[in-house]
């Protein structure tokens, strides 16, 4: 069972109980990376880092994702309909649609169009809660969900057990906040992004703002490898006198954003191909396309294998970025906001005693005589001493509260649904209830730092239980199975 916290609510209990389902019938290879979720759930919600309706195994896809992303009429949607051999996406020269579209299998043989809340509801899809993150960037816009998404399915073998997502033609120039958001959404889900440029129109410095948020973002990702860099109805430049010279002044735009290495393939569609005169040069374009075409639907009949191994390479990542980042950062804020606290009861001290002297002075009382006082009457002390302890402790926790909010506007918000949330983390470190002098954040110590190291070694074996499913060094796997199919000599 999942280890909710006390007040996990009953939505995302549900979720996370179908989401076990799955992947027990889709993917138990991932039973153990769900159990790590778990646990890293479990040492989240004791310090606060995820809110009740949350969880660490909802901010990732668990079917395969591939996204395709390009500019207008780049042959994106050709491209998926050649894929999976159905005419699903409408095609043209113009932008033909603005949302973004997963298109999943479906055992129907009509095809069907699910509204965006089919995606937004749906813990066990990319989008899941996409509406908060938009609502985050274009206040009023996460209402209009359906206006940016939708879901097609379809019964197309290609597509089985993996995801593709079609987005709207991409112009950065005039995109809004809600479909920059969604864009860098997708490209952190997905395992595998197929970038489509449009060599028709070969003057690539004309979209600069374009080519800065597809591909210098991307080259210094850790995920680089997952970009592929597609040049799209490149048979149109088999008419050109230098064909080369189109795909060099694409590459050298590409080279200006930092990608000077990996593959850039050029394609193009048969069926929507101009004519090519020069049988020499159609030759030569139809054997680069083959090529390159057999090394992207290669990579895309991989991307299983590659969401199996990003899922568990997440946990350690994950991992790791609580203890080494996540940590040291929240100590960071509580340290000032401790600063704060001390620097604001050093100065109320300094006010009820500057205030008391002047009392004395302005009365012209003699100090040894309160002493005398007090100390003859030890109800009047014990009383003063008391009201004055109250005032002080009221003052102290006034001090606290605002000290927690001047740090609070400091502290980045929450990125998106199920990542670690340092205000909700911070706000509970700083509660009534914690004295200012304790050193480490709520949930934190030694018990929780053995269960990450646990974790970031179940990943390290999990990775190692992949490792023995595809690969086989050694040849055993082979001897064996040859082994077993020689005859029985006796017989």
């Amino acid at each position: 069972m999942w280890p909710f916290s006390v007040r996990t609510t009953k939505r995302l209990k549900m979720m996370l109980s179908k989401l076990e389902q799955h992947v027990a019938q889709e993917n138990p290879d991932l039973n153990d990376a769900l159990s790590a979720y778990r646990q890293l759930d479990q040492v989240a919600y004791r310090m606060g880092l995820l809110s009740p309706d949350e969880s660490f195994a909802l901010r990732i896809a668990w079917w395969p994702m591939i996204s395709i992303l390009g500019t207008f009429s780049s042959g994106k949607s050709t491209f998926i309909n050649h894929y999976i051999g159905k005419n699903l996406q409408s095609t043209g020269n113009q932008a033909v649609d603005d949302k973004f579209t997963v298109i999943c299998y479906g055992n129907d043989e009509t095809p069907r169009v699910l509204p965006g809340m089919a995606l937004n509801g749906d813990a066990r899809f990319p989008f899941y809660q996409i509406s908060r993150e938009i609502e985050k960037v274009a206040e009023g816009e996460g209402k209009r969900i359906d206006s940016f998404l939708q879901m097609k399915v379809c019964n197309a073998d290609h597509i089985q057990r993996k995801m593709i997502i079609d987005s709207p033609g991409f112009d950065a120039d005039s995109q809004r906040n809600s479909i920059l958001r969604i864009t860098s959404h997708i490209i952190d889900l997905s395992d595998l992004v197929l970038l489509f440029f449009d060599a028709r129109h070969p003057e690539p410095g004309a979209m600069q703002d374009t080519l800065d948020h597809l591909v210098e973002g991307t080259v210094s990702r850790q995920d680089a490898n997952k970009f592929l860099y597609i040049l799209n109805q490149i048979d149109t430049a088999a008419r050109e006198d230098n064909p080369e010279d189109i795909v060099g002044s694409w590459q050298r735009a590409l080279a200006q954003k930092g990608l000077t290495a990996g593959r850039f393939y050029t394609i193009y569609n048969e069926e929507a191909a101009v004519d090519i005169d020069d049988e020499n040069r159609k030759a030569r374009f139809q054997s680069k396309r083959d090529i390159d075409l057999k090394e992207i639907n290669d990579r895309m009949a991989e991307v299983e294998v590659e969401r199996s191994y990003r899922i568990v390479g997440s946990i350690e990542k994950l991992s790791k970025y609580i203890r080494e980042s996540i940590i040291p950062e929240l100590n960071g804020y509580l340290s000032r906001w401790r600063r704060r606290v001390l620097w604001g009861d050093v100065m109320i001290a300094a006010v009820f005693a500057a205030g008391f002297a002047g009392l004395i002075y302005m009365l012209g009382i003699n100090y040894n005589d309160i002493v005398s006082k007090l100390t003859e009457n030890k109800v009047i002390t014990v009383v003063a001493a008391a009201a004055t302890f109250a005032v002080y402790l009221a003052l102290h926790y006034w001090m606290r509260k605002r000290a927690a909010a001047t740090v609070m506007k400091r502290i980045p918000v929450q990125i998106g649904p199920g990542d670690p949330d340092l205000r909700l983390a911070f706000k509970r470190s700083t509660r009534f209830d914690r004295s200012i002098f304790q050193r480490n954040p709520t949930g934190w110590g030694k018990r929780s730092i053995k269960r990450l190291e646990a974790i970031i070694l179940s990943a390290n074996q999990q990775i190692e239980h992949l490792n023995d499913r595809y690969t086989d060094p050694s040849g055993r796997n082979q001897e064996m199975a040859s082994l077993g199919a020689m005859p029985d000599e006796t017989s």
